[in-house]
């Protein structure tokens, strides 16, 4: 895939407010399975599992399996598109923020 696909399937993961809401139980946990994501979430095990399917897919999850149980975590390099993306208008914005301040501070020193 080439780096606009990924990224582009990165924001598409991620476009999903449950589907977000799951990536932020897992990324605030070393490991979790199914059965403790869906606890209090609202959502079914299946609406869970399709979830974690497609964060899988996006690369944003590992998981790993112990028995019939399957155990997830945050794959930090899964975001990694995203961030490089990013950062690529955090240059552009911190160039144009600081021209503002700058015409601020001319307007009313």
């Amino acid at each position: 895939m080439t780096q606009a696909h990924v990224l582009d399937a990165v924001m598409r993961t991620l476009a999903d407010p449950t589907r977000r809401a799951v990536f932020e139980r897992i990324v605030h946990t070393d490991e979790i399975s199914v059965a403790e994501l869906t606890k209090g979430s609202g959502v079914t095990q299946s609406a869970v599992s399709q979830h974690l399917r497609s964060l899988k897919q996006a690369g944003l999850v590992l998981d790993r399996s112990q028995g019939r149980n399957v155990f997830y975590r945050a794959d930090p390099a899964g975001l990694a598109p995203l961030f490089d993306w990013m950062s690529h208008y955090d240059v552009f914005w911190r160039s144009r923020l600081t021209d503002l301040r700058a015409l601020l501070k001319d307007i009313d020193p």
